[in-house]
C-alpha cells in the first residue's frame, strides 16, 4: 500500500505565497511522476504541475512563471512553490504520483487527501 500526504494549504492574500509538500510512503520500488492537481468548486480538476524522475517537469499555462515544483528523490517527495497567488488560484491541491511498488510490476497512480488553498484578501 501506498500512501500520499499532503501539507502546507491555508489562506494567503493576493499576491502573496505558499509551499505545498507532499510525501510518499509505503510499498515503494521506484516513483516516476509526482505532480500536482487542483480542483476549484464547480470545476474538473486540472493539471498545475508534474515532474518525471529524470526531471522534466510540465506546468499549466495559468501557473507558468509564479509556480515552481520540485522533488526530493532521496526522501519520495514533491513540493509547490506558490508565488503571486491569484484569487483564481483558490482550489483544493491534490498530490498525485506514479509509484511503481515492486519490480516487473507496473506502476499504479496515486492520489493524496487534498489541501485546501484559498487566495483572498
Amino acid at each position: 500500500q501506498v500512501h500520499l500526504v499532503e501539507s502546507g494549504g491555508g489562506l494567503v492574500q493576493p499576491g502573496g505565497s505558499l509551499r505545498l509538500s507532499c510525501v510518499a510512503s509505503g510499498s515503494i520500488f521506484m516513483i516516476n511522476v509526482m505532480g500536482w492537481y487542483r480542483q476549484a468548486p464547480g470545476k474538473e480538476r486540472e493539471l498545475v504541475a508534474t515532474i518525471i524522475s529524470g526531471g522534466s517537469i510540465n506546468y499549466a499555462d495559468s501557473v507558468k512563471g509564479r509556480f515552481t515544483i520540485s522533488r526530493d528523490n532521496a526522501k519520495n517527495t514533491v513540493s509547490l512553490q506558490m508565488n503571486s497567488l491569484k484569487p483564481e488560484d483558490t482550489a483544493v491541491y491534490y498530490c498525485n504520483s506514479e509509484i511503481q511498488s515492486r519490480i516487473y510490476e507496473p506502476s499504479r497512480r496515486y492520489w493524496g487527501q487534498g489541501t485546501q488553498v484559498t487566495v483572498s484578501s
